[in-house]
């Protein structure tokens, strides 16, 4: 077992790829506190934060009637106050911006380095500014409009944005950028804080139901909201009050991007290989550009592969058309907009209705990652990014030197 330094992402011995765990105590339990902090006893404790950030859970009437399903709960993560929902930037991902931020030690002065497709960039450049921690986030350049329209950058963030750029790109250069003096990386999946984080969906889910779900919804990139799901069951179960059978993944992906859906479909023990022009066109060709990971933790020990084994889990490829019925669908029944990718989550759901994927009687959990955003006044100062970055006519980024220096 490892102690936790608040930055470690991998454990330091040799083995096959594996994805580390948290260890807390096995009881469940939780604080009269109106947020995520509720369930501080299962987040990684470096430094205190508040925050009023916190997802919701209700079952659902209108959808659920719908699709003539009984018991079909919705955990909604995004700017829905009306039902306790209070995620400002509108997704999940601010979970596991405060999990990550607080996991860091008291004496960390590392600026941690983080790269987007978007919505994480937003949940880390507003609770950074709101504690005032040193943060720097590598994004597409066309996230920057979002992350503005969402959060005012106070001076502890700075942002560079890659011109013409995709997630990859933001992964790649953050990689650079974290690797000199007095940066550190933030990890994404390999985090324990960001899937702790996102986990607490499934606390509150258990909270609000009582117990487990036989089966969970939610759209896939990374994969980290999955296993953080998935994470979260195996200590409930471990506590023995709350069921003893793992929710079913039906995990998503937004067609034609889908990696993990094709692995698991062709029972590959990789991601199966794809040119980088083949998954940039692909790319760009989809609703839910957050969704757009090109290597996600499928094959790694503890990753999404061995998650849908142990569970009996499913996937699916959503098509865009899908995804905006999907949407639509939502805003009529349950009365609120959702993003993208909440929009693949809900196509899905339609679809295992309709193959008889699920039954009627079947506890069901959906994970709305995102929605809300309409409900939200938008930033209206200017803002730019901190630097704005391209790569040369090879490929290649300028100097990373030169970038910190700037």
């Amino acid at each position: 077992m490892l102690e936790d330094d608040g930055v470690v992402l991998d454990c330091p011995h040799a083995h096959a790829p594996a994805l580390l765990r948290s260890v807390y105590p096995r009881a469940f339990a939780v604080d009269d506190v109106p947020s995520l902090l509720r369930y501080g006893r299962w987040l990684p404790r470096g430094r205190a934060l508040a925050t009023s950030a916190r997802s919701a859970v209700y079952r659902s009437t209108a959808l659920a009637a719908h699709l003539g399903l009984r018991e079909l709960w919705i955990a909604f993560s995004g700017w829905w106050p009306e039902r306790g929902a209070t995620l400002e930037t509108t997704t999940f991902k601010e979970l596991e911006a405060y999990a990550v931020l607080g996991r860091l030690a008291r004496d960390e002065d590392r600026t941690l380095v983080i790269s987007s497709a978007g919505n994480t960039a937003a949940a880390f450049a507003r609770a950074a500014t709101e504690i005032d921690a040193p943060v720097l986030i590598v994004i597409p350049g066309d996230a920057w409009e979002r992350l503005a329209a969402l959060v005012r950058v106070g001076p502890s963030v700075l942002v560079v944005a890659v011109d013409g750029g995709q997630y990859e790109d933001a992964i790649a250069l953050a990689r650079g950028l974290a690797a000199h003096d007095g940066y550190v990386l933030e990890g994404g999946v390999r985090n324990v804080g960001r899937r702790d984080g996102m986990g607490t969906a499934m606390l509150e889910a258990v909270e609000a139901i009582g117990q487990l779900p036989d089966v969970y919804f939610q759209a896939v990139g990374s994969g980290a909201g999955a296993l953080a799901a998935h994470e979260a069951a195996l200590r409930l179960i471990a506590d023995g009050r709350y069921g003893a059978r793992l929710p079913r993944l039906m995990l998503s992906q937004n067609a034609p991007f889908t990696p993990i859906h094709d692995a698991w479909v062709g029972r590959s023990a990789t991601l199966d290989e794809r040119s980088p022009l083949v998954a940039r066109e692909q790319v760009r060709r989809i609703a839910a550009s957050v969704l757009s990971n090109v290597a996600p933790p499928y094959a790694t020990i503890g990753g999404l592969r061995d998650a849908l084994a142990e569970s009996g889990g499913t996937t699916y490829a959503i098509a865009n058309a899908e995804v905006r019925a999907a949407m639509r669908l939502f805003e009529d029944l349950e009365g609120i907009d959702v993003e993208p990718a909440a929009g693949v989550t809900l196509a899905a759901l339609v679809r295992a209705v309709r193959a008889n994927d699920v039954t009627p009687g079947e506890r069901l959990l959906v994970h709305v990652t995102g929605g809300g955003a309409r409900r939200r006044e938008p930033i209206r100062i200017e803002q730019s990014p901190t630097l704005v970055v391209e790569r040369d006519a090879h490929g290649a980024f300028p100097a990373l030197g030169e970038l910190l220096s700037a």
